[in-house]
């Protein structure tokens, strides 16, 4: 009961991170096709994750990898091909934050994308090449 309660309660929370928030300022916009990318080769590598277990949920010590070999090596790999094929889905280099979003989907499956993006959006001064906003507070006449 307990386990089914448990992945109840992350199949919601991974869906709320899948709701689309308020972007006044137009920072942090993503190509879509780069979140299909994203969703696209994680599910890949996770495909791959099992693939070398003989496609059983509990590890198998049969395989010459342990778990946290395989799963450094599917991680490895997601980053080395997800900005890859965003390149050549999108037909343009990548901006360094899409590449950084796509490798911290690969390492944190489901958030990690989305922590990168927030933090690109905490820290606009990480942007290459652009250069950040300054708010310039004035005081109102009377």
């Amino acid at each position: 009961m307990k386990r089914s309660l448990a992945l109840v309660a992350a199949v919601v929370a991974a869906f709320t991170f899948t709701v689309q928030n308020a972007n006044a300022g137009g920072r942090g916009h993503l190509d879509k096709r780069i979140k299909a990318v994203e969703i696209g080769t994680g599910i890949a590598a996770t495909a791959a994750y099992f693939a070398i277990n003989n496609w059983k949920w509990r590890w198998d010590n049969s395989s010459s990898l342990t778990s946290l070999g395989a799963y450094g090596a599917t991680t490895l790999g997601c980053a080395v091909v997800a900005p890859m094929v965003a390149t050549v889905v999108v037909n343009r280099p990548l901006t360094q934050r899409e590449g950084h979003v796509l490798i911290g989907a690969c390492v944190v499956p489901i958030v990690g994308g989305w922590l990168v993006n927030y933090a690109y959006n905490t820290h606009p001064e990480w942007e290459a090449g652009q250069a950040p906003v300054a708010h310039h507070h004035k005081k109102k006449a009377k």
